[in-house]
């Protein structure tokens, strides 16, 4: 495809992906979570449409205080005011799946209240059904169903949702991460009210702050954006590296900082896991980039189920070996824009183009990744990632592990010779016993070439023969034919017994 007909496909996509960005908007629910499940998914959806994706916001309509007061009395099993002094007439946000209300407990205590939406599990489970019947739709008519295992994709899309359902989940994920960094006083995790959590309701800390991402307001408090840019980068690092879960949605909105510098994390509905298994196979990834074997990092992606069957791993191993070797010897800052928009097309390209799919926790780490160094860079435009990264995944990998990768490159750089020796030198034993029975063989051939050719002279020197008699009369007509058919018969047999041996050997 050329660039004119790709950039024509692209506003054709854009378009499309705009008008299911209104249409989500307007419906809601189902629609809305979909449409963000995919924009994480750059593995199978063009970049065009997960760009639009990206900016899908989940906000709809409030329900109304008196659904939300009913709940609370029926979740409670009291009133309300039993619990609370005061609660705001509206809510402070409204998205697909509840409503997020201010208010105060008895104690003076100022918390937030996620209330879960009227029937919203009856209908999301409604619109599954239907999902599944759009998911065989992809699956038996397009290409992307044809490359995609659209049965996964789609069982991994409920597993997400479904979890997101649950605020007895996110109340475990909320107070694992508590208990996971209680000890950094930098970082802020909201407490948990667990005796009035529900199914239906959580009651967590009120945290004050602004979005991350507002550095007008740090500036004007004195907050050093560099340092905060440091802290959020060795949370999340912490958390990509190492065994456990990891916070899947960090946008700004979920990343708070207050005036004093401190750094709040809230909303834990969105959370993937990694699994010392993964550890393992993330580490073998990195060893193979870091020795140059292509071969290790192909078989640690199969490990990982990113490579379905069917893929070109030859051509797969060559392009990650080019684009690594493209960061390798030029400075990232120093790359011109256009090569490197061209190596990112090239990549998503590829993978489009083959089946490379990446488990519903994969892509959701690729995007919390991009969503953090995306915060980091607005923080401080001038930081060096690099640098930050290579002694984390230095440490990480343990010196000991880096040594026996560089030392096991080495010795396979120095016995690649002597392996090649070893095996020319088999080649050539190998080769006296198989140019012998080639020269048999040959021969084989070449006799029974000239025995079919003989047979063939014969049998029609024959036919011939029959004729000169029959025509001199000196055999009858009924002798004389029968030798003329005999021999041309066998004539046509042995050649056409010759033509199939010639066949057979080419």
């Amino acid at each position: 495809m050329d660039h004119q007909s790709r950039e024509q496909w692209n506003q054709l996509l854009r378009k499309q992906a705009k008008e299911y960005k209104e249409k989500a908007s307007e419906l809601g629910g189902v629609m809305i979570k979909v449409g963000q499940f995919l924009g994480a998914r750059t593995d199978i959806i063009p970049e065009v449409v997960v760009q639009e994706l990206l900016s899908l916001v989940d906000h709809v309509p409030p329900s109304t205080h008196r659904y939300a007061v009913d709940l609370l009395e029926k979740e409670w099993n009291c009133t309300w005011q039993e619990q609370l002094l005061q609660m705001d007439e509206e809510p402070i946000a409204s998205a697909s799946i509840g409503d997020v209300y201010r208010a105060v407990l008895q104690d003076g205590s100022q918390v937030a209240i996620k209330i879960q939406r009227n029937r919203i599990v009856d209908i999301f489970h409604m619109d599954f059904k239907a999902l599944k019947v759009v998911f065989w739709i992809f699956k038996t008519w397009t290409a992307i169903g044809k490359k995609a295992d659209m049965r996964k994709l789609y069982n991994e899309l409920i597993y997400v949702m479904d979890r997101e359902l649950d605020f007895k989940q996110e109340l475990e994920f909320g107070t694992y991460f508590k208990q996971r960094y209680e000890k950094n006083q930098q970082l802020h995790i909201p407490d948990y009210y667990a005796s009035l959590c529900t199914d239906k309701v959580l009651v967590m800390e009120w945290v004050e702050g602004v979005k991350i991402t507002d550095t007008a307001f740090m500036d004007r408090h004195h907050i050093d954006r560099r340092k905060i840019a440091r802290l959020l980068f060795d949370f999340y690092f912490d958390q990509y590296l190492k065994e456990g879960y990891f916070h899947a949605d960090p946008h700004a909105g979920n990343i708070m900082i207050h005036a004093s510098g401190v750094i709040s994390i809230i909303d834990f509905g969105m959370v993937g896991a990694i699994s010392k298994r993964d550890v393992n196979q993330f580490k073998q990834l990195i060893q193979g980039l870091i020795v140059d074997d292509y071969t290790l990092v192909i078989q640690a992606l199969e490990d990982m189920h990113f490579i379905l069957p069917g893929a070109n791993t030859v051509q797969l191993k060559k392009m990650i070996k080019q684009t690594f070797d493209l960061y390798e010897t030029a400075e990232q800052s120093k790359m011109d824009a256009h090569m490197m928009n061209q190596i990112k097309d090239d990549v998503l390209q590829f993978i489009h183009e083959q089946p490379i799919q990446m488990s519903a926790e994969y892509a959701y780490l690729s995007r919390a990744i991009s969503i953090i160094f995306g915060i980091l860079i607005t923080l401080d435009p001038s930081l060096d990632l690099g640098a930050w990264t290579k002694p984390k995944i230095r440490k990480w990998l343990g010196n000991r592990r880096l040594a026996e990768a560089f030392y096991q490159q080495k010795l396979k750089e120095v016995t690649a010779p002597i392996q090649s020796f070893a095996e020319a030198a088999m080649n050539w034993l190998e080769r006296g016993d198989k140019d012998r029975e080639w020269e048999k063989e040959k021969l084989r051939r070449q006799q029974r070439h000239q025995l079919f050719m003989f047979m063939e002279i014969l049998c029609f020197s024959l036919a011939i023969t029959g004729v000169g008699l029959l025509y001199v009369k000196i055999v009858s007509v009924w002798i004389g034919s029968l030798i003329i058919a005999g021999f041309s018969t066998g004539g046509l047999i042995t050649l056409i017994q010759h033509m199939k041996g010639i066949n057979k050997e080419s």
